[in-house]
C-alpha cells in the first residue's frame, strides 16, 4: 500500500539565482561586490525588497 500524498509529491524544484550581496561576518551585514553596505542599496532594495541574511535563521534582515 502507497501512502496517499506519494501519488502527488514531486521534487523541489531548484531555482538558480545569482545573489548581488555576500554575507560579511566581520561587519555581521550583507555586503555588495565593492565593498558597500547591501542594505544601504536602494536600487538593490527596490528590486529584491530586502536583503536576507544567510547567517543563522532566515528571519534575519539587515535593513
Amino acid at each position: 500500500m502507497q501512502p496517499f500524498a506519494l501519488n502527488y509529491a514531486r521534487p523541489a524544484v531548484v531555482l538558480e539565482a545569482a545573489t548581488p550581496y555576500v554575507y560579511d561576518s566581520g561587519l555581521q551585514l550583507n555586503v555588495l561586490l565593492d565593498g558597500r553596505v547591501a542594505a544601504g542599496d536602494h536600487a538593490l532594495l527596490r528590486e529584491l525588497g530586502t536583503t536576507t541574511s544567510t547567517a543563522g535563521s532566515k528571519t534575519h534582515f539587515d535593513d
